[in-house]
């Protein structure tokens, strides 16, 4: 297993861990984006079409309709 043969300095750490906070805040950024314009219906990028979701529903606790 590899190990560190010098110690690593404050700043570069922090410049680091900066820059893996920096990542994670434009992924949310954009997750938070993405789900605001699907709920306002103003989304561009893919289209999601609403539908019952007992209508085709299969699984435990789900009645069939008799027709």
């Amino acid at each position: 297993m590899g190990v560190p043969k010098k110690r690593t300095s404050i700043s570069k750490k922090r410049i680091r861990k900066n820059i893996w906070k920096r990542k994670g805040y434009w992924a949310a950024l954009k997750a938070f984006s993405l789900g605001k314009s699907l709920s306002t219906g103003n989304s561009k990028s893919f289209c999601v079409g609403q539908k019952n979701s007992t209508e085709n529903a299969k699984g435990f606790g789900v009645r069939q309709r008799t027709k």
